[in-house]
């Protein structure tokens, strides 16, 4: 059979697989799944030496991740979405080392000629001049300051993050032009770029939002396993709270039968943190995030997995996932509508979103241009 033409979708991304292994301590996916790009399509084959019995004997390591150094061209995105309260965004990464099995954002590395499986949380590409770009953007005479969400498809605070700075450098250059910004991390390594934030939010500039899916440690441990434990996170929302920064909780993705029964009990450990806002979104599963997550239900959670994936079918038109723009960050049917319902009693209970966070555009000021024509040549 001739290869799929490289832009064809697939019709449903079961796509083959390389390897698919039980699952390995400290990675949300051993599945190098293929992307969905892909000409060539590979199975496993007896050689006849007993090989595919020794893979599946033997034990595996877990592989170690590889950091990929790029140079940006433009480090600003656009949001083309109505339903996302930002119009730019900024990922001084691609792929995220926290691994969590239900990344929307996993596809995106089929565009990289990687697996959105294993490769996307093993093997990260740092923006290594991200920093020097933003400057060159804001610098531009046309650009108009805008809502600015940090960390939209990777977490900008994840454990690379620590040595290369790439973050850090970035909010130097927000904080020196005045440009205000949003971030959602799991991570809480933004505490050490308090001396930067915590003046920012003083004068309107800043805001954190931290990503809290479960307070149960032995579910976040495979759901999302190299992100922050739950208890850290909530001490972050709480240092936040203390050094004066608007801090909220993203409760999302909102999987039913796993972490939906705690929707509740999420927003209340977080207002008792000092958060004062909240959101979620019900779970996506979009492209090649399907098949691996569905293999991940069957080997950690195969006595709920019928029952989930049919409760997220009757909200999301009785697909794996619905991209329209609308309900795809809400779902539709009863259901759904019960989830709101849940979520605006609870934060009313817990006076979360009581007042909507604007943060001030006007305080922008263009920066001077660095000399940048070195790295073109």
């Amino acid at each position: 059979m001739p290869p799929k033409p490289r832009s064809a979708p697939l019709p449903n991304p079961t796509v083959p697989l390389y390897i698919r292994p039980e699952a390995l301590k400290g990675r949300g996916s051993a599945w190098a799944i293929a992307h969905r790009f892909e000409n060539a399509q590979r199975e496993q084959h007896d050689d006849g030496w007993g090989t595919l019995e020794q893979l599946a004997t033997q034990e595996r390591l877990p592989p170690r991740t590889q950091i990929i150094e790029e140079k940006a061209v433009h480090i600003l995105s656009s949001n083309q979405s109505p339903d996302i309260s930002f119009d730019l965004s900024i990922n001084p990464y691609r792929g995220c080392e926290h691994g969590c099995v239900y990344c929307f954002a996993r596809p995106t590395h089929g565009y990289l000629d990687m697996s959105p499986g294993l490769d996307f949380e093993t093997r990260i590409v740092a923006k290594l001049n991200a920093a020097e770009r933003l400057r060159a953007q804001l610098a531009s005479r046309s650009y108009q300051p805008q809502a600015l969400c940090l960390g939209t498809a990777t977490d900008a605070y994840q454990p690379i993050e620590r040595k290369l700075q790439l973050t850090r450098r970035i909010i130097e250059v927000l904080a020196e032009c005045h440009h205000p910004f949003s971030l959602v991390t799991k991570s809480a390594g933004l505490e050490r770029d308090l001396d930067l934030i915590a003046p920012m939010a003083a004068r309107q500039m800043a805001a954190v939002y931290v990503s809290i899916t479960t307070l149960d440690p032995e579910l976040a441990r495979t759901l999302e396993p190299r992100a922050a434990s739950p208890q850290r996170r909530l001490r972050t929302l709480k240092t936040l709270s203390d050094a004066g920064v608007p801090v909220g909780v993203s409760v999302s993705p909102l999987i039913p039968f796993l972490n939906e029964p705690e929707l509740e009990r999420i927003l209340e450990a977080a207002a008792d943190a000092g958060a004062s806002s909240a959101f979620s979104i019900p779970l996506r599963l979009p492209w090649e995030v399907s098949p691996l997550f569905k293999d991940w239900l069957q080997q950690h959670a195969p006595d709920k997995a019928d029952r989930v994936m049919a409760r997220l079918h009757e909200m999301r038109g009785g697909r794996d996932n619905d991209p329209r723009f609308g309900s795809r960050m809400r779902g539709e049917g009863l259901w759904a509508e019960l989830l709101s319902q849940r979520m605006r009693k609870a934060c009313a209970r817990f006076g979360l979103n009581r007042q909507r966070l604007v943060l001030d555009l006007g305080q922008f000021r263009r920066p001077r241009a660095v000399a940048e024509q070195a790295e073109l040549f």
